[in-house]
């Protein structure tokens, strides 16, 4: 996946995949898979009939390099109850069924990556796909190294995760129980208590 992340940013996009594929020496189906997963973190634009798929590399370093952690945390909390209103009102069964799905982590998942799971199922059960895609730029810009302040993996305990797990199931429910009001309330709750910590540790005598 690094060796085929070196080529799109050398390239400034993405070069034929016959080409591709044969300077990495894998089968064109397995060059098809990373590309769709580095579509999904947003990292490569969706694939277009005609059209050579850019990497957004510039983009995303240009937002990091002019935004803070808190500020992050205001886009998400005006930004992600009101996808999980919709969710509500919206998802089909299939959608909430994954929502739901992705509100508990596996033993022996990346708690960072189940996290991103479940809010991004959310924001595809919006129908919103503007929305969606906001989502999808926001996290990748929350999760750069260079601005990362949510917990590691080695930080995020089993009871950290189990609480997070928690919260996301409240919002799930209400998701699948059709109630906005109560997805929009559980899913700002959820965000505002990720905030304060987030606060705190900004704070002079903070721990980051």
């Amino acid at each position: 996946m690094e060796s085929l992340r070196n080529i799109i940013a050398q390239t400034g996009g993405l070069p034929p995949e016959r080409t591709v594929a044969e300077e990495l020496s894998v089968k064109r189906h397995t060059l098809r898979r990373a590309l769709g997963l580095l579509r999904e973190n947003g990292e490569l634009e969706p694939a277009r009939a005609g059209r050579r798929a850019n990497t957004r590399e510039p983009q995303g370093n240009n937002l990091i390099n002019s935004t803070n952690p808190l500020e992050v945390m205001e886009l998400r909390l005006m930004l992600e109850p009101a996808l999980a209103r919709l969710a509500a009102l919206r998802a089909s069964p299939a959608e909430i069924e994954r929502i739901r799905r992705a509100a508990t982590t596996a033993p022996g998942a990346d708690p960072n990556g189940a996290d991103m799971t479940f809010h991004k199922a959310i924001a595809a059960g919006s129908r919103n796909s503007l929305a969606s895609e906001l989502y999808v730029i926001l996290h990748r810009v929350a999760n750069d190294g260079r601005l990362r302040f949510t917990d590691s993996d080695a930080n995020l305990v089993p009871e950290r995760v189990r609480m997070r797990d928690a919260e996301h199931l409240q919002i799930a429910e209400a998701i699948a129980s059709r109630d906005p009001e109560a997805a929009e309330r559980a899913m700002w709750q959820h965000l505002l208590a990720i905030q304060q910590k987030i606060t705190g540790r900004l704070a002079p005598g903070g721990s980051l």
